[in-house]
Order: C-alpha cells, then sequence, then structure tokens
C-alpha cells in the first residue's frame, strides 16, 4: 500500500515551519519512524507534510541552567552515546538500549516519541518518572507543560494541532538520587509487553520518595500514588519487597490485548517491581552485610 496524496514543504527556519502549521491538516515529519508507517498503511492522511529537518536550531543536547535541554531533531542513537545525558540524566541512558532497533534508534527522535505518545514507548514513561518538562511552540505563542500533565490518554496529549513539541527539559540528577528500569518484551528492543521506572532518594539507611511509573500495560504512563509512600529498606527482605510491588501493580488498570490479559500484565509488573527494588537496594547497600549486596 502507498502513501495517500499530500502537500510537502521543507523549512529552514523554526517560524517558517510554525507557520506552515496553521494550515488545516498539517503534520510534522522529524524521525518519521511511525508516520511513514502510518501514512503507508494509510492510518494517517495529512494534507500537508512540514519536514523539519532542516531546522538547525532543533538540534543538540545542551546543559543549561533549567536542565539538560533534548532538541526537536536529536535522534535517539545521540542520547545514547551523549556523555551529557549518561551524566546528568542516568535514567536515560540506562533506558535507551531498550527503545526500539538499532536502525529505529538512529532516525527515531526523543521529542516524536512524546507526542506520539505510544503506550508501550519508554519516552513518555521517562519524562513522567523524571517530571521533565515538554516545550510546546506554535505561530505567535510557546508554553511549557509538565510532563506529567502531557499524557492525557491512549495516543493523547495536550498538544494542540497547529502546535509542536520544539524541545525537552529534562531534570539533573540530584547526588542522592537512584534509579531502576526494566521491561518485558517478546524481543529484546520489541514494543514493552510492560516497562517499569523508577526513581528514589538515597537517604543512608533506605530508598524513599519513590517516584514508580508503569508503561507498556496502560493507557498512557501510569505514576503510582503509591510511590512516595513506600521505602526500601537496607534490610528489607524479597516478601517486603514483593509486597511493595503488589502495592503498586493494585492502582494498575492493564489494556487487554494479544500481548496479555489484565491480570497477567499485573503478575509480569509485579515481578519487574520486585527484581528492580532488589537491584536498586543492592546497588545502594552494597556490602552492608544484609544479603543483598
Amino acid at each position: 500500500m502507498k502513501a495517500p496524496a499530500f502537500a510537502y514543504r521543507r523549512p529552514e527556519e523554526l517560524a517558517e515551519a510554525l507557520s506552515l502549521l496553521t494550515t488545516e491538516g498539517a503534520q510534522v515529519l522529524a524521525g518519521g519512524q511511525s508516520l511513514i508507517a502510518s501514512l503507508n498503511m494509510r492510518l494517517s492522511a495529512p494534507a500537508l507534510l512540514v519536514d523539519i529537518n532542516r531546522i538547525g536550531a532543533l538540534r543538540g543536547i545542551e546543559d543549561r541552567e533549567d536542565g539538560i535541554r533534548i532538541g526537536a531533531l536529536v535522534r535517539h542513537v545521540d542520547v545514547l552515546h551523549s556523555p551529557v545525558i549518561a551524566r546528568q540524566v542516568p535514567l536515560l541512558a540506562m533506558a535507551l538500549p531498550h527503545v526500539a532497533h538499532m536502525a529505529v534508534r538512529n532516525r527515531g527522535t526523543t521529542c516524536g516519541s512524546l507526542a506520539l505518545a505510544d503506550p508501550s514507548a519508554e519516552m513518555p514513561a521517562l519524562a513522567v518518572a523524571l517530571n521533565a518538562e515538554i516545550v510546546l511552540e506554535k505561530h505567535g505563542d510557546r508554553r511549557q507543560v509538565a510532563a506529567r500533565d502531557f499524557f492525557q490518554g491512549l495516543y493523547q496529549t495536550d498538544r494542540e494541532d497547529d502546535e509542536m513539541i520544539t524541545e525537552v527539559i529534562f531534570p539533573r540528577a540530584a547526588d542522592d538520587e537512584m534509579f531502576g528500569f526494566a521491561e518485558l518484551a517478546r524481543r529484546h528492543g520489541d514494543f514493552a509487553t510492560v516497562g517499569i521506572s523508577v526513581r528514589a532518594r538515597h537517604t543512608g539507611d533506605a530508598l524513599e520518595n519513590l517516584d514508580v511509573v508503569v508503561f507498556g500495560s496502560e493507557a498512557m504512563p501510569l505514576l503510582s500514588p503509591a510511590g512516595p509512600s513506600l521505602r526500601i529498606a537496607a534490610d528489607a527482605t524479597e516478601p517486603m519487597l514483593a509486597d511493595m510491588a503488589e502495592t503498586i501493580v493494585a492502582d494498575m488498570e492493564p489494556m487487554e490485548n494479544h500481548q496479555g490479559r489484565a491480570d497477567t500484565k499485573r503478575k509480569q509488573a509485579a515481578v519487574l517491581l520486585r527484581r528492580t527494588f532488589k537491584d536498586m537496594q543492592s546497588r545502594a547497600f552494597a556490602g552492608r552485610g544484609n544479603g543483598h549486596g
């Protein structure tokens, strides 16, 4: 099957791109890893495709005062190999090897993944876990939206039709923060059936104030309301960690599909959470003699 007919423009300035997006039925092309496939299957039929790949202002990873800025044309592979990301946003570096396959990472963009809001994608979940800020621009206006307010449902976001994500800003990791990530997929790099992302504060004798996000199984990233009250103590036993995991999965509302039933996905998430909690405990308290080092 071939794509339906559409007009095509390739602006070199951001202002021109934003002006073109005022056209009814206009759509942005950046990495195109999802869009081109949907065009060829005639799931998308834009009147105008605005190719932003020549706009230099949308490139680059920057260490700025307000955080680590990732531009709209930054590819997954750039994030994966960035020393700034490895040093300042280690959760991204931890998760990027799980994002799709090499060919997709070479073209797909971080901001494009956020805009699509695929429930199985890692980037939306990481943005929610880290409370990133998403910058949206349209002709004559610019606004910033917290990732925790941006995702609104299955493939639904706060972005308006004439807006584009021009950058995302991730906060720098604090010295006392620890992170965990895990996902389940049929093959490494395939769409996640269930995935989890964890951020915690290392207080000396425990990991506290957990930000836990479950993705893949849900219609959008689920930030666990129970996470901030949980505490991974240095001497926590595996049954205690398993109980914590069950507290998290109690808030899940998994989508039932060909990848499994809701109860199956809850069990899978519980296993991933228990393993990740144990791994984080081991890294945090190695050598403390608690049997987890």
